[in-house]
């Protein structure tokens, strides 16, 4: 089978706009976009998406040039300004500070100009990470639950207030605790605590119940020397929360909400917990459509060039194969 790496996954829309970008054009994201309306998890994912692939460019500038009262031409440019300034954090690039400014001052004009809008407040969110020594009092403030640590809760709050449980401002606190350094880094244990606090909430029909998971997954390539990594998934702490992912997420969802990220954590964490019939199912949602984690950190030097997708196509053959002979039949008509 051959697969395919391609962030967009079954979003068809979103395949084209980002091909479309790449190639110096905007007007297929504008109509992407204004398609999308106030869907604000769709909303949330494509703009970052689109992100990735205009930041290599001078496609959105060119796009608020000829359309200076769009909003959404605005907010792509801030969303590619966040782009830019977290690739320079990464890379340690010299001038990282003043990505960082201009990027927080995109956002918060966006912020006031759409006032109903996530976006910006999930931009100022994942600026959080850059911040590793909480210099900036709004990333060091007390959480109202006490087994959290200090940290950008009240720009959460703001989040909350337009998109309640937004998946990628979560997933961007988890990053910015992970980024810590120092005195303030967070433990692994108040990390996990992260995780499972918004794995309680029994969100129906959110991705977030897989934060747990995408904690595991941190762990691993913390410590990669665990040859008995794999067994944690197969604990019932563990399992429960992935056997909710299937049920009150999977199960509750469409292919278009399903980002290729989520599917490939959930697949391997069935696969992993020995819940065959469940993860054949996700790996059959998935088709050919792969993403590189969580098998590049999760293989156990599996042999061949890329041990990431030998695990990948292990974990699938192993799956499909035990489906295709435990599968419940069907009773007998009456």
């Amino acid at each position: 089978m051959r697969l395919v790496y391609h962030p967009a996954g079954h979003d068809d829309d979103l395949r084209v706009a980002l091909v479309e970008l790449e190639a110096g054009r905007w007007r297929t994201a504008r109509e992407l976009l204004l398609d999308t309306g106030t869907h604000w998890g769709l909303r949330t994912s494509r703009t970052q998406l689109l992100a990735v692939a205009a930041a290599r460019s001078d496609v959105v500038g060119v796009w608020l040039a000829e359309e200076p009262g769009s909003y959404d031409a605005q907010l792509m440019s801030v969303r590619v300004a966040v782009e830019r300034a977290l690739r320079a954090h990464r890379q340690q690039h010299p001038q990282t500070v003043e990505f960082e400014i201009k990027a927080r001052r995109e956002a918060l004009l966006a912020a006031r100009r759409a006032q109903h809008d996530p976006v910006p407040w999930v931009c100022l969110v994942a600026l959080a990470q850059i911040d590793t020594r909480q210099l900036r009092r709004e990333h060091r403030l007390m959480s109202a639950e006490p087994m959290l640590p200090p940290g950008p809760w009240g720009l959460l709050y703001e989040v909350n207030q337009r998109d309640p449980y937004n998946r990628e401002a979560y997933h961007r606190v988890l990053q910015f605790l992970l980024a810590l350094e120092g005195p303030r880094a967070a433990s692994l244990a108040a990390i996990f605590d992260f995780g499972r606090w918004i794995a309680s909430q029994r969100l129906v029909g959110s991705p977030l119940l897989l934060l747990p998971a995408y904690v595991q997954i941190e762990q691993r390539r913390r410590s990669r020397t665990d040859p008995l990594w794999r067994r944690q998934w197969a604990q019932e702490s563990t399992l429960d929360c992935t056997l909710n992912a299937f049920h009150d997420w999977f199960h509750k969802t469409n292919a278009e909400q399903r980002s290729v990220a989520d599917l490939n954590l959930l697949a391997y964490a069935l696969w992993a917990g020995h819940q065959y019939l469940e993860a054949a199912e996700v790996f059959e949602a998935m088709g050919s459509y792969a993403a590189h984690e969580p098998w590049t950190s999760a293989h156990d030097g599996a042999a061949g060039p890329d041990p990431g997708e030998t695990l990948l196509l292990r974990a699938r053959a192993e799956s499909l194969s035990y489906a295709r002979t435990h599968k419940p039949r069907a009773g007998p008509h009456p």
